[in-house]
């Protein structure tokens, strides 16, 4: 949760394996003027620099989520920090700016320990009040209008709402994507601004 009593969401998305819905989502935000955070990997920003920089471009903070997506409670204290290193060196490389201090665990997997590797490296870590579950696909059992409900349904000042840029690999779909205008409309309805992370730290 960011920590304020206002009525604002931060959205937040993760880029990873895939960037599919790359130029549906920042239609949609441009379009509805909302702000974002993303967390992309180094693979990513290597595989897709064009969206990158699109989305730096379009106004958005972009955050650093390792460079290959591993779960840092199985990596050595040296292998976190060379995951933070690379994975900031090639977003640096199409923002032009570094992604310190913000950063989310790939998985959200983290020990006390990491946490502590993470923060001397001068990053804080970001989890998350929401997960949309898009990323489970319609192969998942999920939906746009699930999506949609589990936003509107957990509603509250300071929520972190987490979506992916990308498709399943199943089934293709983008679910994230389809519902955002779902959500920025139904949020805005409740009464909710939306704000970067970087408003709050």
């Amino acid at each position: 949760m960011l920590p304020t009593s206002e009525r604002v969401v931060a959205l937040t998305f993760d880029g990873g394996a895939s960037g599919t819905a790359v130029a549906d989502i920042l239609g949609t935000l441009d379009r509805d003027d909302v702000p974002a955070t993303f967390f992309v990997t180094g693979e990513f920003a290597r595989s897709f620099p064009a969206a990158v920089r699109q989305i730096a471009a379009g106004g958005h903070l972009v955050g650093n989520h390792s460079d290959t997506h591993p779960a840092f409670p199985q990596l050595t204290n040296e292998a976190v920090r060379a995951q933070l290193e690379r994975a900031d060196e090639a977003i640096r490389a199409q923002t032009g700016r570094t992604t310190r201090p913000y950063f989310r665990f790939p998985y959200g997997s983290r020990t006390p320990l990491d946490v502590s590797v993470v923060n001397d490296a001068g990053y804080v870590p970001f989890r998350w009040t929401v997960d949309t579950l898009g990323w489970q696909g319609t192969s998942g059992g999920t939906s746009v209008a699930s999506v949609r409900d589990r936003v509107l349904g957990s509603a509250r000042p300071g929520q972190i709402v987490l979506m992916h840029v990308g498709a399943n690999p199943t089934d293709g779909s983008t679910l994230d994507a389809d519902a955002l205008p779902e959500v920025v409309e139904g949020l805005r309805a409740l009464g909710y601004r939306f704000v970067r992370l970087d408003e709050y730290l």
